[in-house]
C-alpha cells in the first residue's frame, strides 16, 4: 500500500495543476534494472519519441502477424503507461526487460549495467527494426501504389544521389541524429580533408569545475597531429603534420549528451568514477556549429548515476514535464524543485559524500531551423 500513498502524495502536490492526460508511473525494478528504468523514464518524457511510439503501436495493432521485438515491446509499454486510468502508480516493465535480456547477453546478468550503453543499444536496435520494416514494406507485393506513398512516411524512399543510395532516415534518426564533420588540414599544402559522421548522442570528456559549454568547446578544439600521429595527405602523397578538429555540422532536434564519468585508470587497472562538478544549464545555447547560428536547447531529462564507483551504484532520473520537475527512482516518483537539479552537477572536492551525479543529459531544441 506504500505506493498508493506516494502516488496520491504526488497528486496532492500537483493538485489541479496535474497535466491533462499525463501519467506519472514508477517502474518496478527486477534486480538491478535501474539502468533500464532511468533511461525509459527519460525517453517517455521525450515527447516526440513517445508520440512516435504510441503512433507506431496504434498503427501496428494486429498481434497475429507481427513477431515481438524490442520496438513492439517498448511501444506496448509506453501505451500501457499512457492509457492507465489512474494518474500515478507503478508498472512492471517485465516483457520489455525480458526482451532486452533475450536480445543482448550483456544485460542478462544481475550485474550493475551502464545506462549509456543501454541507451545506445536500444536506439540502434530500434533503428535496425524500423529499417528492416521499411525494406519489407517496399518489397511486399500487396502494397498498391496509392498506399505505398503512405508507407514511406519518412519522405522519399532512398533517393539516389550520385549513384549512392542515401541511407534510410527512420523517425529515431529524425529525433536524435546530428552530424559531425572531422576536418584535417595538412600543414604542408593546406588541403582540408573533411569527413562527415552522424551521432545519436555526444560523449564528452569532462574536467573538474567545468560546464557543458566548456566540454563542448574542448570537443571541438584543434589538435595537432605530429611525430607518430602524422596524417597521410593524399595531395602530398606522404605523411605530414596536420591539424584536426571536430565540428558539429548539424544539430539534432533532441541533443543527448553523455558525460564520460567512468575513466580507465592504468595505474589502478580499472575504471574509476569521476565525480567532477560539471554544470549543465537549464537552457543551453550552442554556437560552435558550422553555420554559427545560435541554437537554443532546453533541458528536459537527466539520468543520474548514484554511487562512488562504476561497478556498483544506482540510477535515477530527473524529468521536466509541463514545467514541473519530477524525480523517478524505480517505483517511486516525487516532485522536486527546479533548484534541486543543481545538486546533481557533481562535487568540487575530490572526496565528497555527495555521490549523485548527472550522467546523461537530454536537451530539446526550442528554436532555430530544424
Amino acid at each position: 500500500m506504500v505506493m498508493g500513498a506516494a502516488g496520491s502524495k504526488l497528486e496532492k502536490a500537483l493538485g489541479d495543476q496535474f497535466p491533462e492526460g499525463e501519467r506519472y508511473f514508477g517502474l518496478e525494478n527486477f534486480g538491478n534494472t535501474c539502468y533500464c528504468n532511468s533511461v525509459l523514464q527519460a525517453l517517455y518524457f521525450c515527447v516526440p519519441f513517445r508520440e512516435q511510439l504510441l503512433d507506431y503501436y496504434s498503427s501496428n495493432k494486429n498481434p497475429g502477424d507481427a513477431e515481438e521485438n524490442l520496438l513492439t515491446c517498448l511501444a506496448d509499454l509506453f501505451t500501457q503507461i499512457s492509457s492507465q486510468k489512474k494518474k500515478t502508480g507503478v508498472i512492471a516493465p517485465k516483457r520489455f526487460v525480458q526482451r532486452v535480456k533475450k536480445e543482448n547477453e550483456l544485460f542478462r546478468s544481475y550485474m550493475h549495467q551502464d545506462a549509456h550503453e543501454f541507451l545506445n543499444f536500444l536506439l540502434n536496435e530500434l533503428v535496425d527494426i524500423l529499417e528492416k520494416e521499411s525494406k519489407a514494406a517496399k518489397t511486399s507485393p500487396e502494397v498498391s501504389s496509392s498506399s505505398s506513398s503512405e508507407k514511406t512516411a519518412n519522405g522519399p524512399s532512398n533517393p539516389v544521389a550520385n549513384g549512392v543510395k542515401e541511407p534510410l532516415l527512420t523517425w529515431v534518426h529524425k529525433i536524435f541524429q546530428g552530424t559531425l564533420t572531422n576536418e584535417t588540414r595538412c600543414l604542408r599544402c593546406e588541403t582540408v580533408t573533411a569527413r562527415d559522421e552522424t551521432f545519436l548522442d555526444l560523449s564528452l570528456d569532462i574536467e573538474q569545475n567545468s560546464s557543458i559549454t566548456s566540454c563542448l568547446k574542448n570537443f571541438s578544439s584543434t589538435e595537432t597531429l605530429n611525430a607518430e600521429d602524422k596524417f597521410f595527405c593524399d595531395k602530398c602523397c606522404s605523411l605530414q603534420e596536420a591539424q584536426k578538429r571536430m565540428k558539429i555540422k548539424k544539430l539534432p532536434h533532441i541533443l543527448v549528451i553523455h558525460l564520460k564519468r567512468f575513466k580507465y585508470i592504468e595505474q589502478l587497472g580499472r575504471n574509476k568514477k569521476l565525480s567532477y562538478r560539471v554544470v549543465f544549464p537549464m537552457e543551453l545555447k550552442l554556437s560552435n556549429t558550422i553555420d554559427d547560428d545560435d541554437t537554443e536547447y532546453s533541458l528536459f531529462a537527466v539520468v543520474v548515476h548514484v554511487g562512488s564507483g562504476p561497478n556498483h551504484g544506482h540510477y535515477v532520473s530527473l524529468v521536466k514535464s509541463h514545467n514541473h520537475w519530477l524525480f523517478f527512482d524505480d517505483e517511486n516518483v516525487e516532485m522536486i524543485d527546479e533548484t534541486a537539479v543543481q545538486t546533481f552537477f557533481g562535487s568540487a572536492q575530490e572526496y565528497s559524500s555527495n555521490t549523485d551525479h548527472g550522467y546523461i543529459l537530454f536537451y530539446e531544441r526550442v528554436n532555430g531551423a530544424s
